[in-house]
């Protein structure tokens, strides 16, 4: 029994420090994905926010979010843009990323309802929501896994151990918030 005992401590110290060699390999894969996603997000908030790349502003988005159906589209326009610009920058930066991530999912959700009638694919114009989808997936992956080591998260105390509840504490809150806008929604 007792052997039976040490060579599971064996193979457990064996499984850990296998786990350490991975680590950075994985570390690198949230980090590409963090600044991919996280940089496509501060470029499409800024579009709605100041009109670069060539968005439309707060303006200009704002009439689109009104035949879209939203109410007070300006404000939602300020919030969509705020909220894409800010939480691209804190999964760039792996800076909150759970509340980042959940930012990201919720605003993603907003996007699906607006494109649906558009189908999955975009064939034309009309939209599709594949890519929307894709976002929502990836932000929900980094506020469930994490930021990896190469975050900032890593320096707040509570925060420096990832936890998978945090993850899904903070995608619940954006999946209801998501929720509340549309419901509002014409």
């Amino acid at each position: 029994m007792t052997s039976l005992l040490h060579t599971g401590v064996a193979a457990s110290r064996r499984s850990s420090s296998t786990e350490e060699a991975v680590a950075p390999h994985h570390d690198l894969g949230l980090l590409v994905l963090r600044l991919v996603l996280g940089f496509l997000l501060i470029g499409h908030g800024t579009q709605k926010l100041f009109g670069w790349f060539g968005g439309g502003g707060i303006e200009g988005t704002g009439q689109f979010f009104e035949v879209s159906g939203f109410p007070a589209a300006r404000t939602l326009a300020l919030v969509a843009g705020l909220t894409e610009t800010l939480g691209g920058l804190g999964l760039a930066l792996g800076l909150l990323t759970p509340l980042a991530g959940a930012a990201v999912f919720g605003t993603m959700l907003n996007a699906m309802a607006v494109n649906w009638a558009g189908g999955f694919f975009m064939m034309d114009q009309d939209g599709g929501i594949e890519l929307d989808v894709l976002v929502a997936a990836g932000a929900a992956a980094l506020a469930l896994a994490g930021p990896g080591r190469f975050a900032a998260d890593r320096f707040l105390p509570v925060l420096r151990a990832h936890r998978t509840a945090y993850g899904i504490a903070a995608l619940v809150l954006g999946a209801v918030t998501a929720a509340v806008v549309l419901l509002v929604r014409n």
